[in-house]
């Protein structure tokens, strides 16, 4: 297990701007959450509420073109940045604070860009390593057996549910493995900013599109992927 923690959260702006089990899956009712507000026109320490919207900014040239971020409705504490980050994991590990609802990508020298996330509701959260078993733009998204049980309006969907922005998994997918076995665990991408920050899925971790998209372009298939306790 790592011990891996952040030690300056007021660190820098990102640079980039420049065991588990089978218990189940995916999103709960994250669009029924209640939107709220953060007022003000830069975040502590980040990046500037204009800096944001062009972060989290529309990106029409995509498959199905992904809308634009209603920054209004994050805590700016959850909008990326990179941050002083003490651990002996190397380059390019993921790690899932789930506590803190944030994941962190080590980038080397005792630094790390930070995303916010929403984690597992009550019930649902895990702790573990895993490393990244394969990866996927636009995917289709499959509800596992234990899904359609708990929730059987989600079985019209058995056979898969097409891409798109209203497929579950979102613009991008990273799988989680074990000893080369599926975990049914995901790190994907959802465009419902209210979700962050969050305990809304069956114990998958979510980013918003435009964060996921910037960690997915940087993680190879084999990336270990560190979940601490919640």
């Amino acid at each position: 297990m790592s011990d891996a923690r952040e030690t300056d959260a007021v660190a820098r702006p990102d640079r980039s701007l420049g065991i588990l089990n089978r218990r189940s899956f995916l999103i709960g009712s994250a669009v029924s959450l209640t939107a709220f507000g953060f007022a003000g026109c830069a975040t502590s320490g980040g990046m500037s509420l204009a800096e944001a919207e062009k972060v989290y900014g529309p990106v029409p040239d995509e498959r199905f073109p992904i809308p634009a971020v209603d920054v209004s409705k994050i805590n700016p504490k959850y909008l990326r940045r990179t941050v002083r980050y003490d651990t002996k994991e190397a380059a390019g590990t993921i790690i899932v604070d789930p506590r803190n609802y944030y994941v962190y990508r080590i980038e080397g020298d005792g630094y790390a860009t930070r995303y916010g996330a929403n984690v597992g509701r009550a019930g649902f959260l895990w702790s573990g390593d895993a490393y990244v078993g394969r990866k996927a733009e636009w995917p289709i998204w499959t509800p596992p057996r234990e899904m359609i049980l708990r929730q059987p309006e989600v079985a019209q969907y058995a056979g898969g549910m097409a891409p798109g922005l209203n497929n579950p998994l979102g613009a991008r997918t990273l799988y989680l493995y074990q000893n080369g076995v599926y975990t049914l665990y995901t790190i994907y991408s959802t465009s419902v900013p209210e979700t962050i920050g969050k305990g809304v899925s069956s114990g998958c971790i979510g980013l918003l599109s435009q964060d996921m998209m910037d960690l997915y372009s940087k993680t190879p298939v084999n990336t270990k992927v560190v979940v601490l306790p919640a």
